[in-house]
């Protein structure tokens, strides 16, 4: 099938969630499919790997957006517009131009959509849309709000989550079909929309992780308590300041040799203050995958104290793979199907979750235990072949859905004249501008 998919990064290098999501979900589908891809970028640099995705892709087109999100144009737009700051933030013009010319001129059979805040770039048309979230995006900005201590911004923020709702299950009703990313998202969706028809194509872990297994040589006698993630995701400052402040505290009572890593993308930014005390604070430029893998490498324990809803962690996922083992609350694991005490360790407060780190230093039995399963389980359930098959099925799903699809069934069952077997048949993706989107 020839697809149109848009996403609102480039998805190389496959240094963020995101990213690491759309690279390999490209890298395997292009083995079945024609793809085109449109892409934001932030910066010209970015450019630079657009031949790592045209390997795959028949096409690749990048759109510039700022560069900062609260700019005074994002600010004003939002504020007397109808769309959230998030979609403001990620519309170009440019693109929406280029997204209406490529559907005139090209055919296509299906349009995926990588989160909803693409979905204004896409004009009226009849090709299936296939809109994949990747978390439920108001309710990572409703528990921010929640726990925003600037008191005088928080009406500014429910105002804008209302808008964001409101705008994200519109998107939802638009599509063809939607795909979450967990079983606790679809619920979530379906209880927002009750008729949305929902796949679930669930997370995976990187390759260049993966490939850590067996290498790893863990030290136990000055044990790096880990936490990796993009620090531009109001998710992770939160749980590296619960890591910092409550948790590795309380195992450096038990353990005073033990150390603590937070690394990633703009961590210095947003959390330079909390170093000291055996507290390490690694900055990663954004294209830096060898920090990242570095990290993996090197750390004894990956302790994730996430507290806000949403998706499925990559991070953990590529914990799991690389060997390094997992404590983590029960939203932090929400969406894996893992198991407290087989694969990973659960708790939800900063004692439990401290103890379970704990005992994973002390115990090398239950250490090696953790790991080993949690490798076999990112094999049997989370390898990115074996997703890219479920997303398959779905694009094939979703495109005999198309007005389009039942006219070429019938064209090709014989019973069209003489005459119009000569002509062509009429092409999945047409245009037909009947869908507003």
């Amino acid at each position: 099938m020839k697809i149109l998919m848009l996403t609102p990064y480039l998805p190389y290098p496959p240094s963020s969630g995101g990213q690491v999501r759309s690279y390999n979900l490209i890298k395997n589908l292009a083995k079945r499919h024609e793809i085109t891809l449109f892409s934001l970028i932030k910066y010209d640099e970015e450019r630079d790997f657009i031949p790592k995705l045209e390997v795959f892709c028949k096409k690749v087109c990048v759109f510039k957006r700022s560069e900062k999100p609260w700019t005074l144009g994002n600010i004003l737009r939002t504020g007397f517009g109808s769309y959230p700051f998030l979609v403001v933030r990620n519309l170009s013009a440019e693109e929406k131009r280029a997204v209406a010319k490529e559907l005139k001129e090209s055919a296509f059979d299906l349009i995926h959509a990588e989160t909803f805040y693409v979905m204004p770039h896409i004009p009226p048309t009849k090709v299936p849309i296939l809109l994949v979230e990747q978390t439920i995006e108001y309710r990572v900005y409703q528990h921010y709000a929640r726990t925003c201590r600037f008191l005088p911004f928080r009406p500014l923020l429910f105002v804008d989550i209302l808008k964001l709702r409101i705008w994200e299950s519109r998107f939802w009703k638009k599509a063809t079909k939607v795909v979450a990313v967990s079983e606790a998202d679809k619920k979530e969706m379906r209880r927002i929309v009750p008729s949305l028809d929902v796949g679930i194509v669930p997370n995976g872990a990187g390759e260049d992780l993966a490939m850590l297994w067996g290498k790893r040589r863990p030290n136990f006698n000055r044990p790096i308590i880990f936490y990796q993630g993009n620090f531009l995701w109001l998710q992770n400052v939160e749980a590296a300041k619960i890591l910092a402040k409550e948790i590795f505290p309380l195992i450096k009572k038990e353990i005073p040799e033990a150390v603590c890593w937070i690394v990633g993308q703009g961590v210095r930014e947003k959390i330079s203050n909390l170093e000291g005390e055996g507290i390490k604070i690694r900055d990663l430029a954004t294209y830096d995958i060898e920090g990242v893998i570095e990290a993996y490498q090197k750390a004894t324990v990956f302790v994730g104290p996430l507290a806000g809803p949403g998706g499925t962690r990559l991070k953990i996922l590529g914990a799991m793979a690389a060997g390094v083992p997992v404590v983590t609350s029960s939203v932090g694991i929400t969406g894996i199907e893992a198991k407290d005490g087989r694969e990973v360790l659960v708790g939800d407060t900063p004692e439990d979750l401290a103890e379970a780190a704990v005992c994973l230093l002390k115990d090398r039995k239950l250490y090696t235990k953790i790991a080993s399963a949690a490798r076999e389980l990112v094999n049997a359930q989370y390898n990115w072949e074996k997703i890219a098959e479920r997303l398959d099925r779905i694009y094939r799903e979703v495109s005999c859905k198309s007005p389009l699809a039942s006219k070429m069934q019938f064209a090709r069952s014989g019973t069209l004249t003489s005459q119009s077997r000569k002509e062509p048949a009429i092409k999945a993706g047409s245009r037909d501008f009947a869908r507003e989107v």
